[in-house]
Parts: C-alpha cells; structure tokens; sequence
C-alpha cells in the first residue's frame, strides 16, 4: 500500500469528521435559550408577587420587569427571524 494514499485517506477521515454538523449541540444550545427564558419568566413573577405582597425591594422588581421584558423582545426578535428565514426559503424557486 502507497503511504501517500494512506496519509491521503486519514486527512479526508478527519476533515470529513470535522466538517460534520453536529446537531447535538444545536439542540442543547436551543434547550438552554428556553430554560434560561422560562427561568428570567418565573423569577420575575416570584418578584413581582414578593413586591405585592411588600417583600420585596422596588429596585428588585425593577430589575425583574427589565429582565423579563428584554427576555420576550429578544425570544420576539428571534422567531421574527425564523419566520423570515423560513418565508424566504418558500420564495426560492425550485
């Protein structure tokens, strides 16, 4: 056997390996986004009943409302694109 082939099929074995997508980590990655989303959501509300209630500090529940508020633009933004993305693919002739 001719080491060049051999040194030649090794490179492709590798790079075809590193050129894969991995659509593992694309997935943990969107699991993340929602925990993270549905987390900054239910610490805001448990803020928001705690300040009701008068336990909590104002600056506290200030700071929840911006966070949550940004989380729902950014989650807004982000299907805003899907939806493009997608709309756009359905323009492309086949």
């Amino acid at each position: 056997m001719d080491v060049r082939t051999s040194l030649a099929t090794q490179s492709y074995a590798q790079a075809r390996n590193a050129a894969a997508p991995n659509a593992g980590a694309a997935e943990a990655g969107f699991a993340r986004f929602a925990s993270n989303f549905a987390e900054t959501l239910v610490q805001g509300e448990q803020t928001a009943r705690a300040a009701m209630a008068g336990g909590a500090d104002p600056h506290a529940l200030a700071q929840a409302l911006a966070s949550s508020q940004l989380a729902v633009e950014t989650v807004v933004t982000v299907r805003d694109k899907v939806v493009e993305a997608y709309q756009e693919i359905l323009r492309m002739p086949i």
